[in-house]
């Protein structure tokens, strides 16, 4: 098969996380099997327009949030007669493939974006322009996708999207897999009770409610903060790092900005809680990857979350919105000896299940499956 695959970004992307990863294993699992693969995503200052990662072919044109979607029509106009399979991969906005792909086609989805819409970092009034539209228009636009099969990472969203009426023999839930770089030598826990946060700084990612929980657990005793990210916009830093200081946790709160894999898995081994306090999630890549190092994790009981942190098992999960119920869980965790022994066991247990090589065989007989019909 030539396979074109639609993502508002790819694996290169400065603010790509969990969903471009996830897209981008699958792809080198295709085309491990034969397959060719072409990945049509939005344009990056610094980088060119075209050019093979892992055996995939990157083409880039078009705005990340809206453009993209109409550079990848023109696109297919252009260059459809070369594909034999399309992957849309939703991320907010769809490419809306239903309407102009009359060959076999798959959606991808990590997550129902639901009021999530509403936290946008666009400047106002734009934001709430958008939030409200997005938010409102959400369930109309799935509906011209009730006839497309969906792979979904996670039964939360496979659950969330037949809630809003697609079939629920459309939705195949794929689990993801982990890519571990396994420090060497694998450092110990800091000597200072550390707690992280890992992931794109954005309200919807939660790092104001990060800093709330920062805020009151200092008062329980010594511990440093390391918050591992960058942010989806400049001015939006500037706004964490003023909540920061008001705060009065400039001195204990380490700022990492993005890092690569082998830092971002040594920082992860070092740390003692990994607190994700994240309103929505596909899956919750980052709280299996901090679970490989044998750290448990703090987040809230939301969809991806509750699928990738197992409650009392492998970390502790608080009602969305409760701050104080997730600087309990962490003063619980890290207070408790005995009790952190054994849910860092789990942990490390139940990262092992989570495997890239199975998770390739699945998608691509799902693929396979949908083309030979």
């Amino acid at each position: 098969m030539r396979i074109l695959v639609f993502s508002w970004r790819d694996p290169k992307h400065p603010l790509a996380g969990g969903a471009e990863q996830v897209m981008h294993e699958h792809a080198k699992g295709w085309i491990s099997a034969g397959h060719k693969v072409t990945l049509f995503s939005s344009e990056v200052n610094g980088l060119a327009n075209w050019e093979k990662l892992d055996g995939v072919e990157i083409i880039r044109g078009g705005y990340q949030y809206l453009g993209v979607q109409l550079a990848g029509f023109l696109y297919y106009l252009k260059n459809g007669g070369n594909f034999d399979f399309v992957v849309d991969q939703f991320h907010g906005i769809p490419f809306f493939t239903p309407l102009y792909v009359f060959k076999p086609k798959m959606a991808v989805i990590q997550e129902i974006t639901g009021k999530v819409w509403l936290v946008n970092p666009l400047p106002w009034p734009l934001n709430w322009i958008v939030g409200a539209t997005g938010y409102l228009l959400e369930p109309v636009v799935l509906l011209f996708y009730k006839r497309v099969p969906f792979m979904v990472g996670s039964a939360s969203t496979k659950d969330d999207m037949a809630a809003f009426g697609i079939p629920k023999k459309n939705i195949t839930v794929v689990p993801h897999g982990v890519i571990v770089e396994r420090p060497k030598p694998m450092p110990g826990k800091e000597k200072i009770l550390t707690i992280t946060f890992l992931g794109v700084l954005s309200r919807d990612k939660g790092i104001e409610d990060a800093i709330k929980v920062f805020s009151i657990i200092k008062k329980m005793g010594k511990f440093q903060f390391w918050v591992i990210g960058k942010a989806d916009k400049e001015n939006y830093l500037k706004k964490v790092k003023r909540r920061t200081k008001e705060a009065g946790l400039t001195k204990f709160v380490k700022f990492w900005g993005f890092v690569d894999q082998e830092q971002k898995f040594k920082l992860l081994a070092r740390s003692r809680v990994l607190l994700n306090s994240s309103m929505r999630e596909g899956w919750g890549l980052v709280n299996i990857e901090a679970n490989s190092m044998g750290t448990p994790v703090v987040g809230y009981r939301v969809g991806g979350t509750k699928d990738s942190v197992v409650d009392a098992k492998t970390g502790f999960l608080s009602k969305l919105g409760d701050i104080r119920g997730l600087a309990s869980n962490v003063l619980k965790l890290v207070h408790d000896q005995e009790l952190y022994a054994r849910i860092r066991k789990n942990a490390l247990k139940w990262s092992e299940n989570f495997d890239w090589k199975k998770a390739k065989v699945q998608s691509l007989k799902l693929i396979e499956s949908i083309w030979k019909k």
